[in-house]
């Protein structure tokens, strides 16, 4: 008899995508870093979140 081991879709993991003008892209696992990093970079960038 086959298992039924939980093997069902995976939960998604929210990521949120700092992309700055100069072409700089980078990911961080909660708003508050990536925002934290676009105001490093001089509130310039744009954040898009992304549903893996």
């Amino acid at each position: 008899m086959g298992c039924n081991c939980g093997g069902g879709a995976r939960p998604g993991v929210t990521i949120y995508q700092l992309t700055l003008p100069d072409g700089t892209v980078r990911q961080y696992y909660t708003w508050q870093e990536a925002e934290a990093a676009n105001q490093r970079a001089g509130g310039i960038g744009t954040i898009l979140v992304i549903q893996q």
